[in-house]
């Protein structure tokens, strides 16, 4: 059986955004399936030394910006360094990626998962808001019920579930990408992804 690649995220990155594009073509060019894991950084950050961005340090914040332009220009994407709605609330978001997966397959549900990255990242979106979301599933042309599905009781107990399978993988940051037991953290290691997607551990 072709061994999957775990992709823990959240759609609210912008590293997880300037990579979509690339690792959806990996995946095409490696034939490999992928496992969508929308998880919540929030829970994640405290349990391995990690900060949200507002609470960085100076130093650290002011990088940040310095890589997203760089990466910004290498990788000719359209991204806005101080978005509307960053930092937003994405549980919504993420609960509707996992119903889009449990609904309509892994390469929907990472679809979707890449057009509300581009939402918040070059929309000027807020994919807090439902009828951000609404629109966004219009657009991907999927059903507008997977909206209300998202609030469905069984949806919240899995992205819990999803974010402690991240936290005992030792996933921290966000992209991070898993193939049997070994993760890629940041959408910078694609390359060497690509390669162990290619040569084997």
């Amino acid at each position: 059986m072709t061994q999957a690649v775990d992709y823990y995220f959240t759609p609210a990155s912008p590293w997880t955004y300037l990579g979509h594009a690339r690792f959806m073509q990996l995946l095409q060019d490696a034939g490999r399936p992928v496992r969508v894991w929308p998880v919540d950084f929030g829970a994640i950050f405290p349990v391995s030394g990690g900060l949200p961005v507002p609470k960085r340090a100076p130093q650290r914040q002011a990088y940040r910006l310095v890589e997203l332009a760089r990466f910004r220009q290498a990788l000719g994407l359209p991204l806005n360094l101080h978005p509307a709605h960053f930092p937003v609330a994405v549980d919504a978001a993420s609960r509707l990626i996992i119903t889009v997966d449990q609904a309509d397959g892994a390469m929907v549900a990472l679809d979707l998962a890449g057009r509300l990255g581009r939402a918040v990242w070059a929309e000027e979106r807020n994919i807090a808001d439902p009828a951000t979301l609404s629109a966004v599933l219009a657009e991907a042309g999927l059903p507008a019920t997977r909206l209300a599905e998202a609030d469905a009781p069984g949806i919240a107990p899995r992205y819990a579930a999803y974010t402690q399978q991240a936290i005992d993988a030792g996933v921290f940051g966000a992209p991070s990408y898993v193939v049997d037991g070994e993760i890629f953290w940041g959408q910078d290691r694609l390359d060497l992804l690509a390669r162990r997607l290619h040569d084997g551990p």
